[in-house]
């Protein structure tokens, strides 16, 4: 029988121990997209889970601090788009403190617009176009509850995916 993993109370662990343990989930990449008046956002995210099949609800945590919770409120509409493979440097490029902002933010990413009008980008293994359905706080990041309202996936693309603090490939076979 495998050892069990050694258990730290929950009145002494750190904040860098909780990351550790949660980053034993092996997630997707994707980046989370919006559209407002003056221009569009992106960011680079792996909170994302699906909800509910009736009506099709999904949803994503953005911290609260980050800009992305903000322009998502006040937008009222988002994209997941769900990176493949060949995409890491678009994830390293959202993910960036130091990527173009405002009306430059999507310069130089191949991109399109579907129901919301928020980025859509070429090459994704897939997106969901959502407009705001709920907006829940929970501690530092807001929940938002989004109603999909159109979608695409392309099963023959590898996703990018993202574990232990580092992006990985599934492996032939799996």
């Amino acid at each position: 029988m495998p050892e069990e993993p050694a258990r730290t109370d929950s009145r002494e662990f750190t904040s860098r121990d909780f990351r550790d343990a949660v980053g034993g989930f092996a997630t997707g990449v994707n980046v989370i997209t919006t559209q407002g008046e003056d221009h569009a956002y992106g960011m680079t995210a792996s909170a994302f889970s699906s909800v509910s099949l009736d009506p099709p609800l999904i949803l994503i945590c953005i911290g609260t601090s980050a800009a992305g919770s903000d322009m998502v409120r006040r937008n009222g509409v988002f994209a997941v788009n769900i990176l493949s493979m060949e995409q890491e440097p678009l994830s390293r490029f959202f993910a960036s403190k130091d990527r173009p902002r405002g009306r430059d933010a999507f310069r130089s990413v191949a991109h399109r617009q579907d129901v919301t009008g928020s980025p859509i980008l070429e090459g994704a293994a897939g997106y969901l176009d959502c407009k705001v359905h709920a907006e829940h706080e929970a501690g530092d990041h807001l929940i938002f509850i989004g109603e999909v309202l159109a979608i695409a996936a392309d099963p023959s693309v590898e996703p990018l995916l993202f574990h232990g603090g580092q992006y990985r490939a599934l492996k032939p076979g799996d």
